[in-house]
């Protein structure tokens, strides 16, 4: 006697975050919960960041370092920690360089605002070399963020620091050297780097 099957219904092999209508929010951002760790909010919509390799870890804390040694008092060193610009962006540098009043003293602090920002500083990575090199400094220009570092992994291996300052006349960034070895400069502050430091490591 013949019958007629019914097809099991597939099921879903993951459940994902459906986006609102106009994009995510920076609040969605810092609320949503169990979002990786490091996600971004680009455009309004989150970026999630593949694991880092050891020369983006080792390159960071040489610059975390070179930083911290001779800033200021009224100004702090943070590493990858979001910086929120407005409320569809909210990207994560790899080092950050903000005035003190704009970094409160408080355990849970996990963003800062964009206006207290002097220095954003981007380690360029494979799975986001366009982001890095092109969207995310377009963001901090466009934020008033006056210096912005780009830093690749040269032949020799070693970090090759390409350093920018904000053209107040046009709103974007030119270009002021590119740095092998050494990165030694006078803005934001006095600033001596020995990028070869990352071989010792």
């Amino acid at each position: 006697m013949g019958g007629t099957m019914t097809a099991a219904k597939p099921q879903p092999s993951a459940s994902w975050p459906v986006p609102p209508p106009d994009g995510y929010t920076v609040d969605d951002l810092l609320t949503l919960p169990d979002l990786p760790p490091h996600t971004e909010l680009i455009d309004g919509s989150l970026v999630f960041v593949s694991p880092q390799r050891s020369f983006h870890s080792l390159t960071i804390d040489v610059l975390m370092d070179g930083l911290r040694r001779t800033a200021p008092g009224d100004l702090r060193v943070r590493r990858e920690m979001t910086v929120v610009i407005d409320k569809r962006q909210g990207p994560e540098p790899d080092v950050c360089v903000l005035r003190a009043e704009g970094v409160p003293h408080a355990e849970n602090e996990s963003h800062y605002r964009a206006r207290y920002a002097v220095l954003a500083v981007e380690v360029v990575s494979a799975d986001s070399e366009r982001r890095d090199r092109e969207r995310k400094p377009q963001l901090y220009a466009q934020a008033g963020i006056r210096h912005f570092w780009r830093v690749e992994r040269g032949e020799d291996g070693l970090p090759v620091v390409h350093v920018y300052e904000l053209d107040q006349a046009t709103g974007a960034y030119g270009l002021t050297g590119i740095h092998h070895n050494q990165v030694k400069l006078s803005v934001p502050y006095d600033i001596d780097i020995d990028l070869t430091a990352v071989e010792r490591l």
